[in-house]
Formats: structure tokens, C-alpha cells, sequence
């Protein structure tokens, strides 16, 4: 009888040899034949079955694993020159390969976005996977465009949306695919640019009104390419799902868990309950439970709602619509812990001491059902001597715990002292017609600062679980400012009459001393929002490099699974460190930790920028009505070209051209963020209360124009030119700003 291979064996087999993958070669290779033959092929279907392969049509193949011949996307060159390729199909478990590309002499040069046909080799000990040698060109992937439709006697014109693109493209006639003057269309390059004329382009979508309200999150998702549309077999994946059981968990369901979420969460992923620690050697301390969705339960690696979530990276939010990174019917449903539903989770049991400091912590993958789903209005009011029938019965056992709990925690923020930036949220409230109706800013309650930081000690737990068993994970990273950074800071708060000390180790307690002396002054908006210019931006990584922000050693993301697969990946972490099951991090999550950080920390960003737009251009259209008003704001940049003023009451952004700030010449000095008028000598500081006019504001790109009234209540005259007066020379002007500059440089001298 034929000895029939492991599944192993075939595994190592087919990976190994990528060129001879059909059932022949197989059956050849291990000496299969007659009857035998039906076995091999039901061993075929099983690993197909359980993800381990992939059948293209007679062939199988290692899905961890590119073809030997694929279809390849050349990328930007590096600064070195190299071109890497993005293989334009890739179904394995972890981040997709990279490939580079090794041209011969005989080859054509490519360029970013062309596509080819490429011969694959695996290479080892390299920071790529692949090298990708030419077989043929095959097309390229043209350039796209989002913008507004304007029709002429022969085809039309597409204008740009973005703020910083002013560069038209020409639509030939029979390229307009039926789009009508004024409509919003998506075009993509089909001509390069000559010399004399505009580039050409073709129309691929048309989008309909670029004045509807609801049109203003469609376009930031078209311009940044975000996916907000579900594959079908995503959605099958997903409506296949069942609720999960008790079985391999405990039950969690006695314990009163509650959520406490804003009055329109349409989800809820984390629980919270606290209760006096029982333990005689812990006095006064506290016991505070963290329960989360069990994500992972569900999404497991190599399976198309995994593919989907990992390409996403994370949910984007907008003021009238969410595009999630999971379907309705988990991240609304069995993903989400409604009141009196079981619900799988994994729970982080935590010690507090009465100081609030975090003396022990375990994990847990269990069964819950929620008690109570309040909101963070009506927990605050019940705090405050005001609760409603929901509230009542929770006061003794759930709510009075839970804020003692907080105390305590509050007490070793304090002494921990994270940055402390005073920044309101800005809300943005929309009709059912998706028109703002009023723009606020969002209160700061108790009961958000509750939560807020319950989830970072579960985090912190996260973290300091994983790497006591020594577990890979993504850390959550947040960098100290750079050198440059913080000097532009100094020169900021120096030009605001207050110090930030040079020649110390900078920690987020000597940033919190400028905050604290700017607190209640004229400054105060100007100082915080420097101060975060200063920061670094956040990333994912394998490396913990600490959070300065929050001033912690250990941190890494665990409490928002449902719209982030940074969390994902570290519950799979805690699931493969705990034993508990087969859904924890595979092979290829942990071989690609690095590459997966670089890619959600790359769709953060994205999410971050059209969440941005979009309230750009929702100010602007809510601001669109009022343009002639005059309004109350600060100067919150300068820069060559103009001056960024921030308005009071809505916090939009406008800018006020250097052109029209009259006839003279403004000098601009970049370390001291100043303009200098050469004839008036006035110069124009950040920090300066202004007066303004609004002059203009398009929706469609979210752009404000702006003119200069009056500064620190004193009237703008259009330059002493204007006025008739004798004029000092522009000598004079930069003799004075010279003097400014040795002024500075001899007080940081004598400091």
C-alpha cells in the first residue's frame, strides 16, 4: 500500500517548490499512484479547507507565499533609488511580502505606478522577501483625480478639491462619461502633461452634487482612498458567525460589568466594574475590572474578514457616517456587549493601591453580561445628586465603587504627571439632511476622564503581561520631541513672555510647569497647541520605545479591537501567551510584527488626515452663509505666504494672504515666527488677538479666506505708505529686526 505524506510534509513540499504545485507533481513527488491518489487529493482539500493552501485553478499553493509569476505595482523609488513592488493580490495570514525589484541591462526604466509581469525569487537575511526579476510590462496605474466637473464647448475641465492642488486636468469630449457642469467626478491620467496644456484626463465616476451635505465625508473617503465597502465574501464570512459559548471560558456573568459610552454609540466594546480589594494586605485599595469584546474569537488570521480588517487597519470616523473596520454584524453585534446579552470577552482583573498606583493584574477569557448600558451624561448626573431609574439601583454597588476607584487612580496620574493638554473637542452637530446646525465643542465630564482611564491601566496591563511572557506584540510608541521641535516651542513661549528651561532631561512634568503658568491668560489656546506641534506622532512597533506623552514605560493597545487591528493583535498576543486556544498570533503575524506596525500606523494617519478634511469642510459650510461677518480670533501660525488665524467659538482654521495685508513688504523671520512690515515696522507675532473678516469659504475644499482688521484691538491702516506719513526705509525695518535677533541671543546667553 502506498505510504501516503503528512499534511507537513505537503506543506513543506508545495512551499518549498512554488514551480511544481499541480496535483501531478505532487503525487510525483511522493510517489502516489493508483488509488492512493484519492487519499492525497481528500489531504489536498483538508488544508485547503483549514487555510493552510490555495487551489488556483490545478494548483495549490502556499497562501503565506507569492507565485513565482505575479502582477506586480511599482512603488515611489526610495531615496536610494530602489524600486519596490506591491504584489497586486496577496491572501496570506501576515502583512504582504516585499518584493524588489533587480532590472537587468536590456530592461526599460519603470516608473511609480506601472504595473508588470514579474518572475519571483525568495531571498532570505534581507529586509525584503522577494526579488522580482521583469518578464513584461503591462499597463500602469494611472493617476486619479477627485474634483469638480466644469463643462466647455469641447469636453471640460476637472478642478481639483484638495486645498494644495490648484492644477486643472482636461476632459476630452467623449472622456466625460456623462457628467454634468458642476458635479463631483473621479478621473484618473490618461494622457501626461505637454508642455503648452493641461494634463488629460477621462471621467470614472461621477459622484453626484459636491454641494449636498452628505457629500462632504464621500469626498474624503474617494480623495484618501479609504475602503468603505464590504467584498461578499466578507459579508458571508460575517453573517456566518454564531454567538460564542461558554465552552474554554469563565463565566463572567454575575459580575455586574456595565458600559458607559456617548448617548449615540451605535457600539460597545468595553466594560468596566470596580469594588473595594478584599485583600487585608492591599487597605484602602481597590479591584477594577476591564472587560473587551472578544474580537478575535471571530476575526482569525488567514480568513477574509482577518484580510479585510488587517488591510483597513482601523475604523474612520465622520460626523455623519462611520466606515468601519468590521461588519455590522460583529462590530454592532456579537462583537458588541449590549446590556443583558452573554458576550465573549477577555477581561483584565487589576489591583489598585489606595494611591492608585497598579500592584497586580491577570487576564481572563470569559463569558459576560452587561448589567447596565448608560451613557456618560446620565453616569455624571447620577454622581452629581441627579440619577434616573436606570442609575439608582447601580449607585451603591456599581457607580460609588467605580468613582472611588477613579479617585485612587487620579491621585498616581497626578503624580505620574502625563501631559495635561488643555485642547476641547470640537462637535460638529448635523440635521437629518446632514447640514451642521452648530458647532461646540464636547464637555469634558468625570465620567469620560473614568473611563479614559480605566483603559489606559488595562493597556499598561496589556503590556506588562506580554512582556513578562516574553510574547511578541505591537507596542503603542510615542517618542520625546526632537531637538528642533522643542526649540520652536521655547521661541513660542519666550515670544508669549513665559520659559521652557534648556539643559535638563525634558519630561512631560517641565511641559505641564509651561502649561500650568499659560493657564487662564491670553495664551493659554496658543501654548497648548504649540506644545502638541511639538510632539512626535504615535506608532505601532515591536520595539518598545516607551510613551512620553503619557509617561509611561509600557504601553500597548487592548481596548478598542472592534476598530483597531493594532488591539487585534495584541488580544491574539494574550491568547497565545495564556494557551488558551488556537486563534492567537500565527507564524506569519509574528514574522511580519514590523511591516504590520508600518502599515496601521499609515492607515491611522490616513483615518486622522479625512477625518480633518471632513471638519474642514463642514466648517466651511457652515461658515459659507456668514462670509462678510466679522469675527474674534487668534494668530495661530505664520508662515511666508500668510497668517493662520484661528476663530473663537468654532475653532476653524482660516488663512489671511500676505497680499492683503496692504502695499508694503513683510519681512518673514522663521526662528521667531514673526512678519515685520519694511515701510510701517509693525510686525505680526503668533499669539495676537485679531479681528477678521471673513472674505471667503468653499465647502468643497474646506478653505477660509481671511482679512485682517485690527490686531490686539488696534486697526489695520494698510500700511504707513497708504497713510501719507513719512516712512522709515526698509534699512531701518531690518536693522530692527537684526537688533531683535542679537536681543534674544544675548538673554539666552546670560541664562
Amino acid at each position: 500500500m502506498t505510504e501516503l505524506p503528512t499534511k507537513a510534509q505537503l506543506r513543506e513540499w508545495i512551499s518549498d517548490n512554488p514551480g511544481q504545485t499541480s496535483k501531478r507533481d505532487i503525487a510525483k513527488a511522493f510517489n502516489v499512484k493508483g488509488a492512493a491518489r484519492i487519499d492525497l487529493k481528500r489531504l489536498l482539500k483538508e488544508l485547503e479547507a483549514e487555510g493552510h493552501l490555495e487551489k488556483r485553478r490545478r494548483t495549490y499553493r502556499d497562501p503565506d507565499k507569492l507565485p513565482p509569476v505575479t502582477i506586480l505595482h511599482v512603488l515611489v523609488p526610495t531615496p536610494d533609488g530602489d524600486l519596490f513592488l506591491k504584489p497586486m493580490e496577496w491572501h496570506g495570514e501576515g502583512p504582504e511580502p516585499r518584493v524588489i525589484y533587480v532590472p537587468r541591462q536590456a530592461d526599460p526604466a519603470l516608473g511609480e505606478g506601472d504595473r508588470i509581469l514579474g518572475r519571483l525569487a525568495e531571498v532570505k537575511g534581507e529586509e525584503y522577501q522577494y526579488e522580482a526579476r521583469l518578464i513584461r510590462r503591462i499597463g500602469q496605474n494611472p493617476k486619479r483625480v477627485l474634483g469638480v466637473f466644469r463643462k466647455q464647448t469641447e469636453g471640460g475641465r476637472i478642478v481639483p478639491i484638495d486645498k494644495g492642488d490648484d492644477k486643472e486636468w482636461h476632459v476630452p469630449t467623449g472622456a466625460t462619461g456623462g457628467a454634468q457642469d458642476g458635479e463631483l467626478v473621479e478621473g484618473e491620467q490618461s494622457s501626461p502633461r505637454s508642455r503648452m496644456g493641461l494634463p488629460q484626463a477621462r471621467i470614472t465616476e461621477r459622484l453626484g452634487d459636491p454641494s449636498a451635505p452628505k457629500a462632504v465625508s464621500l469626498i474624503a473617503i474617494h480623495q484618501h482612498g479609504i475602503p468603505d465597502d464590504f467584498p461578499d465574501d466578507v459579508v458571508e464570512e460575517a453573517d456566518r458567525q454564531k454567538p460564542a459559548g461558554l465552552k474554554g471560558r469563565e463565566d463572567l456573568r454575575d459580575l455586574p460589568l456595565i458600559t458607559i459610552d456617548p448617548s449615540d454609540a451605535r457600539d460597545h466594546d468595553d466594560a468596566v466594574y470596580a469594588m473595594p480589594d478584599p485583600d487585608p494586605e492591599n487597605e484602602g485599595g481597590h479591584v477594577v475590572w476591564v472587560a473587551i469584546a472578544d474580537v478575535a474569537y471571530y476575526v482569525c488570521p488567514g480568513s477574509a474578514l482577518d484580510r479585510e480588517a488587517r488591510m483597513r487597519g482601523n475604523s474612520t470616523y465622520f460626523p455623519d457616517r462611520v466606515v468601519p473596520m468590521l461588519p455590522d454584524r460583529l462590530s454592532g453585534d456579537l462583537c458588541s456587549l449590549h446590556e443583558g446579552v452573554p458576550r465573549a470577552c477577555l477581561a483584565v482583573r487589576m489591583r489598585l493601591s489606595a494611591e492608585g498606583a497598579l500592584v497586580g493584574h491577570d487576564f481572563h477569557r470569559g463569558l459576560m453580561r452587561s448589567a447596565a448600558s448608560l451613557n456618560y451624561e446620565e453616569v455624571q448626573d447620577a454622581m452629581d445628586g441627579a440619577p434616573n431609574d436606570k442609575c439608582k439601583p447601580l449607585m451603591k454597588t456599581v457607580l460609588e465603587p467605580l468613582y472611588a476607584a477613579y479617585h485612587a487612580a487620579r491621585k498616581a496620574r497626578e503624580a505620574r504627571q502625563p501631559l495635561d493638554l488643555d485642547l476641547p473637542e470640537r462637535r460638529i452637530v448635523l440635521s437629518d439632511a446632514g447640514e451642521v446646525t452648530s458647532v461646540n465643542f464636547k464637555d469634558r465630564l468625570d465620567a469620560h476622564r473614568l473611563i479614559e482611564e480605566f483603559m489606559i491601566l488595562a493597556n499598561v496591563a496589556a503590556g506588562e503581561t506580554l512582556v513578562t511572557k516574553r510574547q511578541p506584540l505591537l507596542f503603542r510608541v510615542h517618542e520625546e520631541p526632537s531637538p528642533e521641535k522643542l526649540e520652536a516651542l521655547r521661541e513660542t513661549a519666550r515670544a508669549s513672555g513665559m520659559t521652557l528651561a534648556k539643559g535638563q532631561v525634558l519630561q512631560t512634568r517641565h511641559l505641564n510647569q509651561l502649561l500650568n503658568a499659560a493657564a487662564g491668560s491670553d495664551f493659554a489656546e496658543l501654548i497648548n497647541l504649540a506644545t502638541l506641534r511639538s510632539m512626535t506622532q504615535a506608532y505601532y512597533g515591536p520595539e518598545n520605545f516607551g510613551h512620553f506623552g503619557l509617561a509611561l514605560r509600557t504601553y500597548a493597545h487592548f481596548t478598542s479591537p472592534i476598530r483597531r487591528y493594532a488591539d487585534l493583535m495584541v488580544h491574539r498576543a494574550l491568547i497565545t501567551a495564556h494557551g488558551w486556544g488556537q486563534d492567537g498570533l500565527s507564524d506569519a503575524d509574528i514574522d511580519g510584527m514590523a511591516r504590520m506596525g508600518e502599515h496601521i500606523s499609515e492607515t491611522e494617519r490616513r483615518s486622522m488626515t479625512a477625518e480633518r478634511d471632513t471638519t474642514d469642510r463642514y466648517l466651511a459650510a457652515y461658515l459659507a452663509e456668514r462670509v462678510g461677518n466679522e469675527f474674534e480670533g487668534r494668530i495661530s501660525g505664520i508662515a511666508r505666504f500668510g497668517v493662520f488665524v484661528k476663530l473663537d467659538g468654532t475653532g476653524a482654521d482660516g488663512l489671511v494672504p500676505i497680499r492683503s495685508l496692504g502695499r508694503e513688504f513683510f519681512h518673514y523671520d522663521r526662528e521667531a515666527q514673526t512678519l515685520m512690515g519694511a515701510d510701517s515696522g509693525r510686525v505680526i507675532s503668533m499669539g495676537q488677538r485679531v479681528t477678521v473678516r471673513l472674505a471667503e469659504a468653499v465647502p468643497v475644499t474646506g478653505g477660509l479666506m481671511l482679512e485682517l482688521l485690527a490686531i490686539d484691538d488696534k486697526a489695520m491702516s494698510g500700511g504707513a505708505s497708504a497713510r501719507g506719513a513719512r516712512t522709515p526705509k526698509r534699512k531701518q525695518a531690518r536693522s530692527r529686526i537684526k537688533q531683535g535677533k542679537d536681543k534674544r541671543k544675548v538673554k539666552r546667553q546670560r541664562k
